[in-house]
């Protein structure tokens, strides 16, 4: 899954995206069929071409619309929808769930990265990068285990940041903004050490998140989040007219 932040958006061109949205959705323009030029809707629509172009643009991202310089805006034949996916604060997450919220850096190394942490990030097998592990807790119960690489080329405040004492994820979420994200959710047993961190028994089925951000710099961090046995992971999605856009829910994503 790839999410990329988006910039503010006006309230017309937000209007228009919704309208041609609903062309699209409600079959009035048809897969693969060329829509009107951003000339004419901005007659239409009573707006500046620069609107009508930023509107035009957000169901590109949205998967839903083919832009081709000179060969006009089409709309995507089998279009696939992209998910916005929000990185969520693990603090407020325990503390919404009415729980006294903490945090333990259990390891902390700077280690040359292992191929498959290399090739993730898309760096060169070695490149030395903070590696550390820590945990979350919720009334003093493990809530979560994360397994955290950190790339400081992309973060320079990081250079002279006591990793010890950080909170990465919040840190992180509030301090580097990301350009692109990649999520992917697995399940695996625990091994010896994540039973320990989690209270839980070796061997136990847990649900597995991996998280990687990249910026303008290169690659942020990765992360590996091994969460409690029993936690429920929700999307949820919001209806208009025909169209529905899906939006992440309470999803501990970090």
């Amino acid at each position: 899954m790839i999410d990329k932040p988006l910039g503010s958006t006006s309230p017309k061109a937000q209007n228009i995206a919704n309208e041609v949205r609903r062309r699209i959705v409600e079959r009035e323009w048809r897969q693969g069929e060329r829509i009107p030029d951003e000339a004419d809707l901005a007659i239409e629509f009573d707006a500046a071409r620069a609107t009508v172009n930023k509107a035009l643009q957000l169901l590109a991202d949205e998967g839903l619309l083919e832009r081709r310089r000179r060969a006009g805006t089409r709309v995507t034949i089998n279009p696939v929808r992209k998910a916005t996916v929000t990185i969520s604060i693990v603090r407020e997450q325990v503390e919404q769930a009415g729980r006294v919220y903490g945090h333990r850096v259990v390891a902390l190394r700077h280690s040359p990265a292992p191929p498959a942490i290399a090739a993730r990030l898309g760096l060169s097998p070695g490149k030395v990068l903070v590696h550390m592990r820590a945990v979350h807790y919720g009334d003093g119960q493990p809530f979560q285990l994360e397994d955290r690489w950190i790339n400081t080329d992309s973060v320079p405040e990081l250079k002279t940041f006591d990793f010890w004492q950080l909170n990465a994820n919040e840190w992180l979420v509030q301090n580097a903004p990301y350009l692109g994200a990649e999520l992917t959710f697995s399940a695996a047993n625990a091994d010896a050490r994540e039973a320990r961190l989690l209270q839980t028994q070796p061997g136990q089925a847990l649900l597995i998140m991996h998280r990687t951000t990249w910026n303008d710099l290169g690659p942020i961090t990765t992360v590996r989040v091994a969460c409690q046995p029993g936690h429920l992971i929700s999307t949820e999605g919001i209806y208009h007219r025909g169209s529905w856009t899906p939006e992440e829910g309470l999803a501990p994503v970090v």
